[in-house]
């Protein structure tokens, strides 16, 4: 009976241990998409304060987003090889002493350069917190920790305008922009004590798995840099039409990597990316779905802020209050959802995708049909019901996404995952700003100027239309990925049903391993 209870009082003891783990990686990973969205809101004080260009802005905001999306693969991949404790500390370290160095930053050319640090230093360690929630969790306790990871991200994404803008009017306009990121340096140190005492110990992986393709991550990097540069440096102004050139050269090292991480192992060593995860279904359709609805969900933001404060002059703080609700609803949602996504699995997605389709399309309605004075409040309860959709989206999905992928792949497929993610961000807001702003300024060069308040504010109706429609169809085409999925699953749940295997219900409702 003494050893029993013994027993129970370790499992306790451990479980304590797994969650506050996962607090340190929730807390880290919250604090990273935060910087994604509140420096936005800082530029044009930065522009003031270090009499910068519009290029020098545009290559704050890419140089972050590429370097971002370069770290991610080969960062997962030696997460999975070593030791992801190890890998979360130097991200951490990194991320903390270039937030220092942003905020100490005296031109706006030391900025941009300790701002791609910050970038390499994000995608270093982002992908080590999603291989340390698959790796501390199985079954319905890894879709919980989901669950809560996305009502953290979802706040924190949604939060972040509200708090650059509070920063910016405590600080002033000509330095405000500094505590942007003097915030992340003692929360960075007292994530660095907690991660140091917390976190667990030991390597991942196995023995015969430990060589790094350094060819590979070569040949990925160019590709994803080449991939994403045209979209970043894309700013709604027009520009050189040689930069989509970059397309091609992009195909070109692709396909040299799938050929060259191909020979790779078929050498008997390990490749960067291991193939055989794309021919599960559960991991292969799932990263669709992420990749498109990231293409329309930060590009809307974008746009609801763009419209609130140039087209109807609100302050960037009382701006970024209007998405507090889908904040806020988002967490309840991705709360419930990791708590449903077992017994429910794609349905659940299904259905929040519907609602984030539903959601936006109100916030359309409520951008072009209401009196300015009441268009922000309307717009904010459009983002409840959006918001309560998104819940139902992104964590289920991960859960989804990753269920069936081994603990010592986890770190690159996460990884995969976050890329689709940004290459998804970057084209869809580089679109979507390019419909925003092409139509704002063909409305107003057509009115010559002379259209008064009345004429701006619709050419401001016109741009938010045009934009929402074009974000509203792409998450449509992840809703018609997610019923695709659906069908695929719910038709191997009936097959293992008919031969008496897995039953319905399992692995979340449905069966995920058809090609």
């Amino acid at each position: 009976m003494s050893e029993r209870t013994g027993e129970q009082a370790d499992e306790r003891t451990a479980d304590r241990q797994r969650w506050r783990a996962f607090g340190v990686c929730v807390a880290v990973a919250a604090l990273t998409i935060l910087d994604l969205s509140k420096v936005n809101v800082g530029l044009p004080s930065i522009e003031q304060s270090l009499h910068a260009t519009s290029s020098s802005l545009q290559l704050i905001v890419a140089g972050y987003a590429l370097a971002f999306g370069l770290a991610l693969v080969p960062a997962g991949r030696l997460g999975d090889l070593t030791n992801r404790r190890r890998l979360f500390v130097i991200g951490l370290v990194a991320f903390t002493v270039s937030s220092l160095l942003c905020a100490l930053a005296p031109t706006i050319e030391v900025l941009t350069v300790t701002r791609i640090l910050q970038g390499f230093a994000a995608g270093t360690q982002m992908p080590q917190v999603i291989g340390l929630v698959q790796q501390l969790f199985r079954g319905e306790e890894r879709g919980r920790a989901f669950g809560l990871f996305g009502a953290v991200i979802g706040v924190s994404t949604a939060l972040g305008p509200t708090i650059g803008g509070g920063l910016i009017a405590l600080g002033g306009e000509q330095d405000g922009w500094r505590l942007l990121f003097w915030m992340n340096v003692p929360l960075g140190v007292a994530a660095l004590v907690a991660a140091w005492r917390l976190l667990p110990r030991g390597d991942q992986g196995r023995a015969t798995d430990r060589e790094l393709d350094v060819v590979g991550i070569l040949l990925l990097g160019v590709a994803i840099v080449a991939l994403m540069l045209p979209f970043v440096t894309t700013s709604g102004g027009g520009g050189s039409a040689a930069r989509w050139l970059w397309l091609a050269v992009s195909a070109v090292f692709l396909v040299g990597f799938v050929l060259w991480e191909q020979g790779y192992k078929r050498r008997g060593k390990s490749p960067v990316v291991h193939f055989e995860l794309f021919r599960r279904s559960s991991y292969r359709n799932g990263l669709a779905i992420v990749a498109v609805y990231f293409a329309a969900l930060p590009a809307s933001f974008l746009m609801v802020t763009l419209y609130l404060q140039e087209g109807l002059g609100l302050a960037p703080v009382f701006a970024g209050m209007v998405s507090i609700p889908f904040a806020i609803t988002s967490a309840v949602g991705s709360y419930v959802g990791g708590r449903l996504v077992n017994r429910i699995g794609r349905a659940l997605v299904v259905a929040g995708l519907g609602a984030v389709v539903v959601g936006f399309v109100l916030l359309m309605l409520a951008a072009v049909l209401t009196p300015p004075e009441v268009t922000p409040w309307a717009m904010a309860g459009a983002f409840l019901v959006g918001g309560l959709g998104g819940g139902f989206v992104v964590s289920p999905n991960q859960t989804l996404t990753l269920a069936e992928v081994p603990v010592e792949q986890s770190g690159v497929a996460g990884s995969m995952q976050q890329l689709g993610q940004r290459v998804g961000t970057a084209i869809g807001t580089a679109v979507a700003t390019s419909i925003f702003y092409g139509i704002v300024r063909s409305e107003s060069a057509g009115s010559g100027g002379g259209a008064g308040a009345g004429g701006r504010l619709d050419a401001y109706h016109d741009a938010f239309r045009s934009g929402t429609t074009f974000t509203v169809s792409l998450i449509a085409v992840a809703l018609v990925l997610a019923v695709a999925d659906l069908v695929v699953r719910r038709r191997a749940a009936a097959r293992e049903e008919g031969r008496g295997g897995v039953p319905d219900g399992q692995h979340g409702a449905e069966a995920g391993r058809q090609d």
